[in-house]
């Protein structure tokens, strides 16, 4: 058993109810921001599993003090939107009963899959589940979408030898940003984020980015990661398949695509450590800067 504080056990006991028994406790593989453990409590004769989040990045919570209740918000409006997500159970806002800002919520079975038997299945799945999200309305909700990089001042990354096409692009993305109609999204939809049960999408998980905001954020969120985790054809193969499952709904523009990727762009491009911990070997940090490069290149294309 791995040993959260007691302080933060008691709060799960009591949140869930006083008097059950903590049968087991693990680190869940795969968090990059917050400690996040999966947690069995016994009650009578049943037991049933949970997550428990908690934030210990001090410079994100400097950010965003209310990331915690940001999350809990979008766990209960996608929920309530008959979304596969986790259900509420309880947010620590303050950290004052866990010691660090928390978040308990229900654990969904399945597992998270990179390494498909059946690629095209597997990306239709992830395209119809992600259409799921976007069908729900969000003008009521509070959290907006924003880029994460300030595209007036951001310059061509030093890494790249393609200085002239990143500033192409990045101008591209300070200039010409579309209207577009705004939609629940979830803000960090990518496999890693997706359970699968059975050769189905059982859940979307890591919900504390949801906001109302453009559809093509979240295809291009997928997109950049499909690029560097398998290549520009997957990346491609997937849009295919989104605007498939979407239908007249969905308007592509290359302007999305090109904003997920320059988000990315706060150093050179680095194996995303939740894939080495989900069991994806054999990739290095110099396949992505090509990667990102032959995705970015792949964009500019399409403007």
């Amino acid at each position: 058993m791995i040993e959260l504080p007691n302080r933060a056990l008691e709060w799960v006991v009591d949140s869930v109810c006083p008097g059950a028994k903590v049968t087991s406790v693990s680190r869940l593989l795969g968090g990059t921001s917050s400690l996040i453990h999966s947690i069995t409590l016994q009650t009578g004769q049943e037991e049933a599993d949970y997550v428990l989040r908690l934030i210990n990045n001090e410079e994100w919570l400097q950010e965003e003090p209310d990331a915690a209740w940001h999350e809990a918000e979008s766990l209960l409006f996608a929920s309530d939107s008959g979304l596969p997500a986790p259900q509420l159970v309880a947010c620590d806002q303050s950290g004052e009963a866990c010691g660090m800002p928390a978040v308990l919520m229900t654990k969904i079975s399945g597992s998270v899959v990179l390494r498909p038997e059946n690629p095209d299945r597997w990306l239709g799945g992830l395209a119809d589940t992600l259409t799921r999200i976007h069908a729900v309305p969000a003008d009521g909700f509070a959290w907006q979408y924003a880029a994460y990089i300030d595209l007036e001042t951001l310059e061509a990354p030093e890494w790249s030898g393609l200085s002239s096409e990143w500033t192409r692009a990045i101008a591209y993305a300070r200039d010409r940003r579309p209207a577009a109609k705004t939609c629940f999204i979830h803000r960090d939809y990518h496999p890693a984020n997706v359970l699968w049960t059975g050769g189905s999408v059982s859940g979307v998980v890591d919900w504390i980015n949801g906001c109302r905001g453009p559809a093509g954020i979240d295809v291009g969120q997928c997109r950049s990661d499909l690029a560097q985790l398998y290549d520009v054809a997957t990346a491609d193969a997937f849009l295919s398949a989104y605007e498939a499952a979407a239908g007249k709904t969905f308007a592509y523009d290359p302007y999305w695509d090109l904003v997920a990727l320059i988000d990315t762009l706060f150093g050179p491009p680095a194996v995303f450590s939740g894939w080495k911990a989900l069991g994806v070997t054999g990739l290095t940090d110099g396949m992505m800067a090509e990667r990102v490069d032959a995705y970015m290149l792949s964009l500019l294309k399409r403007i």
